[in-house]
């Protein structure tokens, strides 16, 4: 492998070295693939290394260098751990005392190798570097950086710098790379970007981060400032490229979809009960969006039960009644056959077809939609990830609504909307979205939100539950089962594991069989046959289940407006969302839900307090900003949107709001300006499906 004699920021990472190197090529496969990627692995930790100090200086928090000779030397086995080859591994204890002023400290490492504990044990004197901490009254290092016996000259612009491993490279290694790239490529470039005035340009930032600068320019102070420097360039970027979506999507042709309030209103009376103002203000947005003059693509947000369904498939009717056609895809066949039983009473009163296409729908049925689709039969074809394969051929699609739209990735719903050009796409959201995403990874998407519970619904009410209340809970189940209400138990696991500590479906269910002998009760998971789910669904639906013992596979696409009662074990095992999305199964109907958190056993206090947050509140917008700060945004919403969070490796949109809302500010005033698509960075976006590094 030959090295390029001139290097740019965008030579290939390979390029650095003169030879093949497993550390480059674990690199390369990690993602970072050039120069400047490599740039961007920044240190974890920097420390100005001091001048060797007596050990009374230490104290503890603080980076220290000391020296001393050797007084204790410890080492034992650590039979719990083996190195490569099963060899045995040591844990090593050395004391150390400064013979000026007669002080010891303690030098611990774990799991060191047989060679390296011979080679410690030659050593009589040692000068050691690290971060002091106070453990039982005695100071001790752990997993210091160490010399032997003579001291070293450390000049004041010395750093100790740790990298963090990435795809298997460890520390030294990264280092290593970092240290063969030219200084010429650290100096500062042409910026395509215009920094406000608290920010330090690019190169300069990424110099402070990597401690290439003199030790009078460092500082923590500035090393903060560089991060925030980078933070915000990647903000930028990501809104320029959200911008340049939009504008693209502004520009496409669509399908035209006029209507008018009589239309409006004839089809909103099909619905036997009052739309609320935020539904009637969600449709207005959309039927605005339906007039071009590029096709919607928008995202309707909003609360459990607060009626996304019914502003969906208003929409859907609009097309409709336009002579095109209509699509609802949802992520499971469950939620699917719910949305079909929902919709099919307001089908019947608009007189038009529709149908369900399933992953188990028979080949010979199959076969009829596929024909009655493409022949424009059917108007609203509802189904799963069946919609969008080849196989699926529209008349004419003009809008298509994708439910729990993160569970599908950006090229299935491309897909879908591709059946036919200019075919509007409307996405729903059970979760709502805090400020922060809908700015980053929905950036590029027109939002509606919807607040306010329809009047019909009751809702819910939430309390923990403890070992001591337990018993109270049983009897108040038992009594709302006797009102001929019916409830859910929710459990994390199936089956029982060996490492985890966990409520599961096959003991639940026992157990409250046991409980309640005259009630009938039955299991649901995910791993049942497609058509055992669906039969036990439809007695539970029809009343003849009384208690559904189910995992989380009732969190979306279950509506049974008679059960009252929703318990989920070892709640502490969900993310805050999802518990919102379950509990959201009771309260649909005029009778009040109740949600209980059944903590088996008390919770850690972080735990605890995270329940409160569920048993205190119903907000789904205050719930979605405590699980994004909690969680992050990839738990929440997954990582399959492209070009979304999952590129950003400095920048965090709980933490550096701030910096997302100056960028987006920023950016609009830049997309103002007439010579707009003439910017040099808003060029190189544009020619990239994903955001890209540059300067």
């Amino acid at each position: 492998m030959k090295t390029n004699s001139v290097l740019t920021l965008n030579s290939p990472l390979e390029q650095l070295s003169t030879r093949k190197n497993k550390s480059v090529e674990q690199l390369i496969s990690g993602g970072v693939k050039s120069v400047f990627d490599l740039m961007w692995v920044l240190p974890l930790r920097v420390h100005k290394i001091p001048q060797v100090q007596p050990l009374g200086m230490a104290s503890d928090g603080k980076y220290f260098r000391g020296k001393g000779k050797v007084i204790s030397f410890q080492s034992r086995p650590n039979f719990r751990a083996r190195g490569k080859g099963r060899v045995p591994l040591n844990n090593l204890t050395i004391v150390l005392m400064d013979e000026s002023d007669r002080q010891t400290i303690q030098l611990k490492w774990f799991n060191c190798y047989p060679s390296v504990v011979q080679k410690m044990k030659a050593m009589n004197e040692l000068i050691f570097s690290g971060v002091v901490q106070s453990f039982q009254g005695t100071l001790q290092v752990v997993s210091p950086e160490i010399s032997s016996g003579e001291e070293d000259q450390v000049h004041e612009d010395d750093f100790l710098i740790q990298y963090p491993t990435v795809n298997g490279v460890s520390s030294p290694n990264i280092k290593k790379l970092i240290h063969k790239i030219p200084n010429s490529l650290w100096s500062d470039q042409e910026s395509l970007i215009a920094y406000p005035q608290q920010f330090i340009p690019l190169m300069q930032a990424l110099r402070i981060l990597h401690a290439k600068v003199d030790a009078t320019l460092w500082s923590e102070e500035t090393r903060q400032q560089a991060r925030d420097s980078l933070a915000y360039y990647e903000f930028y970027l990501e809104q320029i490229k959200h911008r340049l979506r939009k504008e693209k999507l502004h520009h496409a042709p669509a399908i035209i979809l006029p209507s008018n309030q009589k239309l409006v209103d004839e089809l909103a009376s099909l619905f036997p009960y009052q739309l609320t103002q935020d539904q009637f203000s969600s449709l207005s947005d959309i039927l605005k969006d339906f007039q071009g003059p590029g096709p919607m693509m928008r995202l309707i947000q909003g609360d459990v039960g607060c009626g996304k369904t019914t502003v969906a498939v208003l929409s859907a009717l609009v097309a409709i009644k336009n002579n095109h056609q209509a699509a609802i895809m949802a992520p499971t066949e469950s939620l699917a056959y719910q949305h079909f039983k929902t919709i099919l009473p307001i089908a019947k009163k608009a007189q038009i077809r529709v149908e369900l296409l399933l992953g188990s729908t028979s080949n010979a049925q199959r076969q009829i939609l596929l024909a009655d689709l493409a022949d424009g039969k059917i108007d609203l074809i509802i189904g799963t990830h069946s919609l969008f394969q080849d196989t699926v051929v529209f008349k004419s699609l003009a809008v298509a609504v994708i439910d729990e739209q993160h569970k599908f990735g950006v090229n299935q719903r491309l897909r879908l909307i591709g059946k036919t050009t200019g075919c509007h796409c409307l996405l729903m959201s059970a979760t709502p979205i805090p400020r922060s995403l809908s700015l980053t990874q929905y950036g590029d998407l027109e939002i509606s939100t919807i607040r306010t519970l329809p009047g019909h619904r009751k809702g819910f009410k939430t309390r923990l539950i403890t070992p001591e209340t337990y018993p109270k809970f049983l009897s108040f189940l038992k009594t709302r089962i006797e009102m001929n209400e019916q409830g859910y138990i929710v459990v994390p696991a199936i089956e029982e594991s060996e490492n985890l500590d966990i409520a599961n479906l096959n003991d639940a269910l026992s157990k409250f069989k046991g409980y309640f002998p005259d009630f009938n009760i039955r299991g649901l998971h995910g791993q049942l046959k497609s058509e055992e789910k669906q039969e036990i669904l439809s007695q539970f639906n029809r009343g003849e289940i009384q208690i559904l013992v189910s995992t989380s596979v009732v969190e979306v696409g279950i509506d049974v407006e008679n059960a009252t009662v929703m318990a989920i074990l070892n709640p502490e095992r969900f993310g805050l969302s999802s518990l919102h999305q379950l509990r959201g199964r009771v309260g649909r109907g005029s009778k009040p839900g109740f949600c209980f958190l059944v903590c088996e056993k008390i919770p850690s206090a972080e735990a605890f307090e995270r329940l409160r947050v569920i048993e205190n509140t119903d907000d789904g917008f205050k719930i979605s900003e405590e699980d994004l700060r909690i969680r992050g945004e990839g738990d929440l919403f997954g990582t399959n949107q492209s070009g979304s969070g999952g590129f950003r490796r400095v920048a965090n949109i709980i933490s550096d709001y701030h910096l997302l809302e100056l960028a987006r500010e920023e950016v609009e005033k830049l997309s103002q300006k007439d010579n707009f698509y003439d910017h040099p960075i808003v060029k190189i976006m544009a020619q990239n499906d994903h955001v890209v590094y540059t300067v």
